[in-house]
């Protein structure tokens, strides 16, 4: 049977997959009395994923077109993961109460799902995720013939898999319904914006607003990555978005195809730290932590700041050193009729935020009310002389299925690591363990976690390393002094930068692809473009002040001084300002940025670094400018 002739079956899934959502998150089951436990949900949602995935992802690394044969093994399993699902649900009130005495039927079903989801993550998430999960496994009934503090209580089998496919602390838990609940509502946001043409206006205001400006058409990356990474939340899809369109641009104006890639690479990586809508990860953060989602979103807007100013520095000092000049006013959209004809694209995202810090509305139905208006509003007026018809409302909304599935299981896939190490309580021996490693120095450990995580991160997405590292390294952090916003946002930014660091790097990879370019050396070229990047999160984990938390002097002090050091860094890295810097100075530079980075209360000394720090920058500054006059001077002259 091919792709194509399933195409009926998929459509008809796809749209009972994002009804049970949105009639779930409507509280439809409350207002018609239909007693429903959430779990009973979540397997229902999960069996319309598993059969999609099975239906649509090869077993193989190439994706399936609409020509390609669909083989029984994986029809038959697709049918199985559903019929499985559904039986589970069906059964969930009593089941869950029965499985302690590891009934057939449930331990059947608990198989069949582990298996199932297993396969379907190696499908979805690669390789990496798939192979730590059945390591875990190994060593949840092997461990406890390990010596002294690795060893682990003894599991058996039956217990692992029972505990695996039905107990709500693993698959049908946190993670998942995180996933199901808050999640696929905001994709369902991004969608209806991006066929609604909210995706060309965002791309449209970054060319106006930057296209001008030396280096102009990477400044449009940035910007434009940044405005479609708050609805997007993955790096690859705001790449494949944004990038189609920035790439070229970029090649165009000079840039080379490596560096061009490794600048939208970075840009859109951003977006799962850019507030309001950020990736998959930080609701998780916000259930890990058990608190508001606007909470998160308030602590991450400094660093997401900081991580843009710090890419706009570098592109603008790197096309200032390769001569490359703005685009001509002619090319570029006119601010005043971008806005004329997208005005009320801001308005959802203004309803968002309303909802989420002054209404206290919970994130999925801040987003679902959103996504209302959203609709309305491209149906009536459109952007660009399209208005949204009735077809492509149904496509956008329907479509949200298809764009989420690996999600879905990569949170499913999440849930079965949490089980396992809720089983082996391996999570509180590592903690001792990177405790005892870094010596209780917190700049030791956090360089430790972040070394784990990138490690971690390669092959896998940032919701996989995010939950992992949630679980075995943040509790470290968290006795080592650092606060638990701090931690899990820490953890979930170098989950984050595993999508642009070599030897995997899927963002990075995904813009070579479209830049033609190398992909090796893109993936390179982008780790060097973003050294900040692996700086900021140290920044707001051994600063308070970063995460707005302290008084508004503070907050301010901190910000100015991170920025600074980032600009002195940024010149040392590039080698330019306004003129070539020599070696020497670049070194000299490098150290200044250093000690603008100390946060304050580093040590007692950190304090006289930053001012110190401060009057060189500005004394270097002064003296760049000046040479940079001279220089032009000499040259017109």
């Amino acid at each position: 049977m091919s792709t194509k002739s399933l195409w009926p079956i998929n459509w008809i899934l796809q749209a009972l997959l994002i009804l049970c959502v949105i009639a779930y998150v409507g509280d439809l089951p409350v207002i018609l009395n239909i007693p429903l436990f959430t779990e009973q949900f979540l397997a229902t949602v999960l069996g319309f994923t598993l059969v999609l995935v099975y239906f649509h992802c090869k077993p193989g690394p190439r994706p399936a077109d609409d020509s390609e044969h669909v083989p029984l093994w994986d029809i038959a399993a697709g049918i199985a993961g559903l019929a499985a699902c559904l039986y589970l649900a069906w059964r969930y009130p009593t089941l869950i109460n029965d499985m302690v005495y590891r009934p057939l039927d449930g331990m059947i079903i608990a198989t069949v799902l582990v298996l199932l989801v297993l396969e379907a993550t190696r499908r979805t998430a690669g390789l990496a995720l798939t192979l730590v999960i059945l390591g875990l496994c190994a060593y949840a009934m092997l461990g406890f013939l390990l010596p002294g503090e690795f060893a682990s209580r003894p599991v058996e089998l039956s217990r692992l898999i029972a505990y695996l496919g039905v107990d709500t602390n693993a698959l049908l838990g946190q993670s998942l319904q995180v996933a199901i609940i808050v999640v696929l509502p905001f994709i369902l946001m991004g969608q209806i914006l991006t066929r609604g043409g909210g995706a060309d206006f965002f791309t449209d205001i970054a060319m106006a607003a930057m296209g001008r400006y030396r280096g102009g058409s990477a400044k449009i990356a940035v910007v434009g990555s940044g405005l479609f990474g708050m609805i997007s939340g993955s790096a690859v899809a705001n790449v494949a978005g944004v990038g189609i369109i920035t790439i070229p641009l970029m090649k165009r104006s000079g840039f080379p195809g490596t560096l061009a890639g490794a600048i939208e690479a970075i840009g859109s990586t951003g977006g799962q730290l850019m507030p309001p809508v950020m990736g998959a990860a930080a609701f998780l953060v916000a259930e890990y932590l058990q608190v508001p989602y606007r909470d998160v979103m308030i602590a991450a807007i400094l660093p997401a700041v900081l991580y843009y100013a710090a890419l706009f520095i570098q592109v603008d000092l790197e096309a200032a050193k390769r001569g490359i000049a703005g685009a001509p006013i002619d090319r570029l959209p006119a601010l005043g009729q971008v806005l004329r004809q997208g005005w009320h694209f801001p308005i959802p995202f203004a309803i968002l935020v309303l909802g989420l810090v002054y209404w206290n509305l919970q994130p999925e139905y801040a987003s679902l009310i959103a996504s209302i208006v959203l609709l309305a509003f491209a149906m009536t007026f459109g952007y660009g002389g399209k208005r949204l018809g009735w077809r492509d409302a149904i496509r956008s909304i329907v479509g949200t299925s298809a764009a989420v599935l690996d999600i879905v299981v990569v949170t499913a896939a999440a849930g079965l690591v949490i089980g396992v190490l809720n089983l082996t309580g391996v999570a509180f021996g590592l903690t001792m363990q990177l405790l005892t490693i870094s010596g209780h120095n917190t700049v030791i450990l956090l360089g430790v976690t972040a070394f784990v995580a990138i490690i971690l991160g390669m092959g896998m997405p940032t919701v996989g390393v995010y939950v992992i590292m949630a679980t075995l390294a943040a509790p470290a952090l968290i006795k080592a002094g650092i606060s638990p916003m701090q931690a899990h946002l820490f953890v979930m930014y170098f989950g984050m930068l595993s999508m642009v660091t070599p030897p995997v790097a899927f963002a990075a990879f995904t813009a070579a692809n479209i830049a033609q370019a190398d992909f090796w050396k893109t993936g390179w070229t982008a780790a060097r473009v973003g050294w900040s990047a692996y700086i900021v999160p140290f920044l707001f984990a051994l600063s308070p002040q970063l995460i707005l938390r302290g008084n508004p002097v503070e907050v301010t002090i901190s910000a100015v001084t991170a920025l600074l050091g980032v600009y002195m860094g940024s010149m040392a890295v590039v080698g330019y300002m306004q003129t070539a810097v020599a070696p020497p100075l670049r070194v000299l530079y490098l150290i200044v940025g250093i000690l603008l980075l100390f946060p304050v209360d580093l040590f007692p000394g950190a304090g006289i670094a930053n001012i110190v720090g401060f009057i060189a920058a500005v004394a270097a500054i002064g003296w760049e400018t000046m040479r940079g006059r001279a220089q032009r001077k000499l040259a017109a002259g």
